[in-house]
């Protein structure tokens, strides 16, 4: 799996004109996406990598600190842009597989005691931040 975390002062989801998940006060926007080869165990791991991750003030967790965390799907984060204008998505899970692992890296997180708002999956989502640094990692575990 494949996550984007940004530090964030704030961050909402807005579908179809309604925000469906936002911070209610400063914490984390990850972006996650999914590969053909990931599983819930991946996804647990993510998850607790993340909850860990000393990226806040003063070098402190979300887990230390209980910030909240927005999780929006991206399949675009496994986007391949090597040959030509037009990436490929070929690296992406497909929904039925990708889905359920979403899923199991926010049940996960929760599990692990945070407070956690999403997107919707699949759906065309505008996402507002306004990042806190600037602080912007990329992650990939397996």
């Amino acid at each position: 799996m494949r996550a984007v975390v940004q530090r964030a002062r704030s961050a909402s989801v807005t579908v179809g004109g309604e925000i469906v998940g936002a911070l209610p006060r400063p914490g984390l926007l990850v972006l996650v996406g999914a590969t053909h080869t990931d599983t819930p165990a991946l996804a647990a791991k993510l998850a607790a990598k993340i909850w860990t991750l000393r990226i806040l003030a003063d070098e402190l967790s979300a887990f230390d600190t209980r910030a909240p965390l927005l999780v929006v799907s991206q399949f675009t984060l496994y986007a391949d842009t090597v040959k030509g204008r037009r990436p490929s998505w070929s690296a992406a899970a497909p929904r039925p597989v990708s889905e359920p692992l979403v899923n199991a890296f926010v049940a996960a997180l929760r599990e692990l005691g945070a407070e956690v708002a999403t997107g919707v999956f699949g759906a065309d989502m505008q996402v507002s931040l306004v990042n806190d640094g600037p602080v912007t990692l990329i992650l990939d575990v397996d």
